[in-house]
């Protein structure tokens, strides 16, 4: 059996890949795994479970609820909900253990299974690894350890959940958005009934669109992933601004008054010196990968931010926030961690943040983005190369320095081999798309003749 747990849990095609039985044989594998690690000594174990609407999470969730209630844990159901928010509801009603069942961006067809630690934090590696080995243990035969009598979990629906996500919400808020009009693309996912509610709570006048889940229509030709409905609305409704989250709302791109995009990174500058001001960012550093734009890099240099980067991914933006107690770091796709009000990627908050922002300064979120340019940018996957050998080739190191030289202070170059397959992907960024593209395109050249 291959690793299931990928740098998101366990993903794949519900019913194909991720079956009711794997759902429930992780989850009580899960709450083995943690009671053995002590979580859940002196106490009776309690989990949050939600899920956001496709329609395999209905029988996906029914799947984690009986596991986790057959290992003597008891559940709370709080339904359809982003992901960031049974996170939150992990750590504040103090329980043990999180599950959220939710592929984000990806189509309707695939889901996933998401452990969150007690506090609302993702599981540690080593627990993940913990928790397959046992799952694959008890798949091949051995039998389970069962409670049995009172020692069963009991399951009961959490209601409340909805109405204590958006308090929490709102009342992070730095100011209200009375006045403000606001588009918002729910993608029909797990935002479609909490976002609204949040935005209109908080003073702005919204519209809606993607707010209509039936189980198979999440993510269909709307929300963060496909922005064409959200610009024709907010051009057409004359908005202030538009949000748009995926599925399962841990992300938000925008949208300004002239329907262009915003993506993650202007978001991320625009909130780190909306933070900077009333002195919540902390050491005045914000955290990205490595594919951030460089304008992005330049803009922070030049508003006296530090910036670190990080390997690709928001676990590593995470773990690097945590290390060192900064306040806020994201990814060009939108995902924004605001570490003092959440503790993963939260989609709602950084919308609610970003209009908070066009509200307190009277500008425009156009203007407000302008403090970085988004430089031209090339990314070339180069196929079937031995990927183990891009930081050892002398060939290849000759030609991305000589690219560097080229390029100077107004272009990068980062060679990035797959984590899944055998290609090198090679971006390039310059102040000319051609000359970015020309580039690319020699860099490519030689990592075929290099590593092919």
């Amino acid at each position: 059996m291959g690793r299931l747990f990928g740098t998101d849990g366990v993903r794949g095609v519900a019913n194909g890949d991720l079956t009711a039985e794997l759902a429930l044989g992780l989850s009580v594998a899960a709450a083995h795994v943690l009671a053995e690690a002590g979580t859940f000594e002196g106490h009776r174990p309690v989990a949050v479970v939600g899920r956001d609407p496709r329609a395999s999470g209905e029988f996906l969730e029914a799947a984690v609820v009986a596991g986790l209630a057959s290992a003597g844990v008891d559940v709370l159901r709080v339904g359809v909900l982003p992901t960031p928010a049974v996170a939150y509801l992990t750590g504040v009603l103090g329980a043990d253990l999180g599950v959220m069942l939710s592929a984000s961006h990806n189509a309707m067809p695939d889901n996933g299974v998401k452990f969150f630690a007690r506090g609302g934090h993702k599981l540690a590696d080593e627990l993940e690894d913990r928790i397959e080995a046992v799952y694959d243990e008890h798949r091949t035969g051995a039998p389970w350890d069962r409670p049995t009598g009172s020692g069963v979990g009991r399951v009961r629906s959490y209601d409340e959940g909805f109405d204590q996500y958006v308090a929490h919400l709102i009342g992070v808020l730095p100011n209200r958005l009375d006045g403000l009009k606001v588009v918002l693309d729910e993608a029909h996912g797990a935002a479609a009934r909490v976002s609204p509610e949040a935005f209109a709570r908080a003073g702005a006048e919204i519209v809606t669109i993607g707010t209509a889940p039936d189980g198979l229509n999440i993510n269909d030709g709307c929300g963060s992933t496909h922005l064409d409905l959200l610009k024709a609305a907010v051009v057409e409704h004359g908005a202030a601004l538009g949000i748009a989250h995926d599925g399962d709302a841990d992300r938000c791109l925008a949208v300004d008054h002239t329907g262009a995009e915003v993506d993650g990174d202007q978001i991320l500058a625009v909130l780190a010196l909306a933070m900077r001001d009333r002195s919540a960012l902390r050491s005045d550093t914000v955290v990205a990968t490595v594919m951030s734009n460089l304008g992005f890099k330049l803009a922070m240099e030049r508003e006296g931010v530090a910036l670190i980067q990080t390997a690709v991914g928001d676990r590593y933006v995470l773990e690097e926030m945590k290390q060192h107690g900064y306040a806020l770091g994201g990814e060009q796709s939108g995902h924004v961690i605001i570490l003092d009000h959440a503790t993963t990627g939260d989609g709602t908050l950084t919308g609610l943040m970003l209009a908070a922002r066009v509200v307190q300064t009277g500008r425009t979120l156009q203007d407000l983005a302008s403090v970085m340019e988004r430089l031209p940018q090339v990314l070339i996957n180069v196929p079937d190369v031995d990927r183990s050998r891009v930081n050892s080739s002398a060939e290849l190191a000759a030609a991305v320095a000589e690219a560097e030289r080229e390029l100077g202070t107004t272009g990068r170059v980062l060679l990035r081999p797959s984590g899944t397959e055998p290609l090198v992907r090679v971006m390039v960024e310059a102040a000319d798309i051609d000359h970015a593209r020309s580039v690319a395109g020699r860099l490519a050249d030689a990592v075929k003749s290099s590593l092919g």
